[in-house]
């Protein structure tokens, strides 16, 4: 399989889940030298309500687990760059620094969108799409989505564990399109 190939095969099965790509951006600041050549961020339609901003060869076909990730946003008639400049950098984090899995978290540095208090994110299944999101099988890549979380998300996480945050976002039924959303705990 050719790298065009494997980006086409990507963008497929985001659009097979969800819809076509609006847009296919990439970050032009930063050490781009360290992501691969074919990445991008891609915008996709996930439903009337939300906008999935996705990665796009986060990992190359020559990884031996290949991962994307993806965010969730309410649908704006703009193109919210700030999320592709986040999803580049945790790429960019994901190629130089520690490989991100299941449960894993990583540092925004900043809020995911203005006026939040989530300045994290968490790697966690695509509980909105189910394993066929979750998977594709021929090259293996998973798909998962990363939920922005706060400081005080991220310390309960590792007090009581990825499990134990979950079963408190489902008990309160927070809003992960809401920037504005209070911490759970």
């Amino acid at each position: 399989m050719t790298a065009d190939q494997y980006l086409d095969a990507i963008v497929k099965h985001y659009s097979d889940a969800w819809s076509k790509p609006i847009d296919q951006l990439r970050w032009d600041r930063g050490p781009m030298q360290d992501l691969p050549s074919g990445f991008r961020v891609l915008v996709l339609q996930h439903s009337p309500e939300m906008v999935a901003y996705a990665t796009l060869g986060m990992s190359p076909p020559g990884d031996d687990e290949r991962l994307e990730l993806h965010l969730l946003t309410r649908t704006s008639p703009r193109v919210r760059l700030e999320l592709v400049e986040l999803l580049t950098m945790v790429a960019h984090y994901h190629r130089t620094g520690r490989r991100l899995g299941l449960g894993h978290t990583v540092n925004f540095g900043r809020p995911w969108l203005e006026g939040s208090q989530c300045t994290r994110g968490l790697v966690s299944l695509p509980y909105l799409d189910g394993p066929a999101l979750e998977w594709h099988e021929a090259p293996s890549i998973r798909f998962l989505w990363l939920i922005p979380i706060t400081e005080a998300e991220l310390q309960f996480k590792k007090q009581r564990g990825l499990e134990a945050l979950e079963d408190r976002f489902e008990r309160q039924q927070f809003d992960y399109l809401d920037p504005a959303r209070a911490s759970v705990v």
